[in-house]
């Protein structure tokens, strides 16, 4: 530990004050130190990454969906979203050709427009589809959106000939 040592004396001197030289041994503070950082390190939690659930259907004969609830979402290059309400057939007249409009991410955005939604009809259906120019980020941000605005009734769906012409046409 720690331990003074003396200077031994010349014989017939006359004694002085002596200069003791001090020593003290830091190697039970390191191992002190180490085994605390061993412990807490033993000891502590790490973050936990956050997941999203998502339910997926059971596969088999698709649900129909009601032309009235339902919404449709395009994402698109450039972080783009587009959206149209209903269906978009343009084989039927019943159904017609949707009137495709076109948002962003942003709080004013695509939020704003599932709020008024999920406001005007009780029960809404929202179709995802992505075009083969979406990147990974706008699928994360979308499905973001829908656990933001309470969406009970959405769907990840592909994205048919019908929507991808309408795509292109909308954008020419």
């Amino acid at each position: 530990m720690a331990e003074i040592q003396q200077s031994a004396r010349p014989a017939g001197k006359k004694p002085r004050a002596t200069k003791r030289s001090f020593r003290l041994d830091m190697t039970p503070m390191v191992d002190l130190a180490f085994l605390l950082l061993t412990f807490f390190m033993l000891t502590t939690t790490f973050a936990k990454p956050n997941v999203m659930q998502l339910t997926m259907p059971v596969k088999g004969e698709p649900t129909p969906v009601k032309e009235s609830g339902a919404m449709t979402i395009l994402l698109g290059k450039d972080h783009r979203v587009h959206y149209y309400f209903g269906m978009n057939n343009p084989h039927d007249p019943a159904v017609g050709v949707a009137k495709l409009e076109t948002t962003s991410f942003a709080a004013n955005g695509i939020r704003r427009v599932l709020l008024e939604l999920a406001r005007q009809e009780r029960e809404p259906i929202v179709l995802i589809k992505t075009t083969p120019d979406a990147q990974y980020r706008d699928m994360v941000d979308i499905l973001d959106e829908m656990t933001i605005t309470n969406q009970k009734k959405y769907a990840l769906v592909q994205l048919s000939q019908d929507d991808s012409h309408l795509l292109q046409t909308a954008t020419l």
